[in-house]
């Protein structure tokens, strides 16, 4: 079972990025998905998640990223808009049968991260 991620980048700040994750070796379209990420010195942090029709955001990404995903092509997508330094971190994608699993960093299946940069 593989999680793939990628879209990361190098982008200035109020610009947008899409992240994909891509999952084989089992389907998931009856599993959550969702993205957590990480900066430099801090501790995982809740981005998104999408289970059975319903997402699911943190506070600090509410109104600015779009998560989706596409049962046929087993991916999830990240879209982030209005892009802030802050969000600068490496992003992981996840799969798991619930998604408090996910928000709580307990999901049974992890990707490998892709770096977001934003500057100022």
């Amino acid at each position: 079972v593989q999680l793939q991620a990628s879209g990361g980048g190098l982008v200035q700040a109020g610009g947008s990025l899409r992240l994909s994750c891509a999952a084989s070796g089992k389907t998931f379209s009856n599993y959550a998905m969702g993205w957590v990420r990480q900066n430099a010195g801090k501790e995982r942090e809740f981005v998104a998640a999408v289970s059975a029709g319903s997402t699911y955001y943190s506070d600090s990404v509410k109104g600015r990223f779009t998560i989706s995903r596409d049962n046929a092509e087993n991916t999830v997508y990240l879209q982030m808009n209005s892009l802030k330094p802050e969000d600068t971190a490496v992003y992981y994608c996840a799969a798991d049968p619930l998604w408090v699993r996910i928000s709580r960093m307990l999901s049974a299946y992890w990707g490998q991260g892709t770096l977001v940069t934003v500057s100022s």
